[in-house]
């Protein structure tokens, strides 16, 4: 119930600044022209004092963001050789498991047992000839 009568007060503020704009533009254009230029350059000066001193903050995010990357240079200075997390691209990744598929050996589940195999061939070929 106070919702509805909000509304209402809501939009009869609403009807009387739309009467009231109309009205003045019908009967002093030259003053509401006036009027609308110092209200946008209002706005604007009120934006700028708000844009400069939010930039001012966030001057603080990027100090922050320089003592970062400062940091990182000198970790990467102090573990030069030590690749810790590689950004590689589509093609080198294909190449590094392609590398790794070829170099990585399985030992065989096979084993070679001697015996008299060897012999009798030889014993064969022997007779044969």
């Amino acid at each position: 119930m106070v919702r509805n009568k909000f509304s209402i007060v809501v939009y009869a503020i609403i009807g009387l600044a739309i009467i009231g704009v109309v009205s003045q533009l019908f009967i002093n254009p030259a003053n509401f022209f006036r009027n609308i230029l110092i209200m946008l350059g209002m706005s604007v000066v009120i934006f700028a004092v708000f844009y400069f001193f939010l930039r001012k903050r966030t001057n603080i995010k990027d100090d922050e963001m320089k003592k970062y990357k400062q940091a990182v240079k000198q970790s990467q200075r102090k573990y030069k050789g030590y690749n810790i997390n590689p950004i590689l691209n589509n093609k080198d990744r294909k190449k590094t498991s392609q590398l790794k598929r070829k170099n990585r050996r399985r030992p065989s589940h096979l084993r070679v047992i001697d015996g008299t195999g060897g012999k009798q061939n030889e014993k064969n070929e022997l007779h044969f000839k």
